[in-house]
């Protein structure tokens, strides 16, 4: 399973995952998933727990992020790592975007 090597964020829409939350799935393959998500201030992506490993980077905006029983605000530029099954979940502070990288693929993204 795999998509195109490039991708061209002109020919995709956002899918709407949530009120105020948007994603793009930009690549993948078996091993590893990047998905783009843009948050309007006040958007929450509530917190929850699944078994693949994740990495975010804030591309913009300000996130409240929650990580297991922590939370800490995140900035442009920052990141966060959340291991298996761990509970995290983000508040949008300000209008932004995350690039999530996920391992192996998020087959229920698809």
């Amino acid at each position: 399973m795999e998509n195109n090597v490039f991708f061209d964020s002109q020919k995709y829409e956002w899918e709407e995952v949530a009120p105020g939350v948007k994603r793009q799935i930009t690549g993948y393959n078996n091993d590893i998933m990047m998905v783009l998500v843009k948050f309007e201030k006040g958007a929450i992506g509530t917190a929850h727990s699944h078994p693949h490993t994740q990495s975010t980077y804030v591309e913009s905006g300000e996130f409240e992020v929650q990580m297991g029983d922590k939370k800490q605000l995140l900035k442009k530029g920052d990141c966060f790592f959340a291991p298996p099954n761990i509970v995290h979940g983000v508040v949008c502070f300000a209008e932004g975007i995350l690039v999530d990288v996920f391992s192996p693929v998020r087959e229920d993204f698809l």
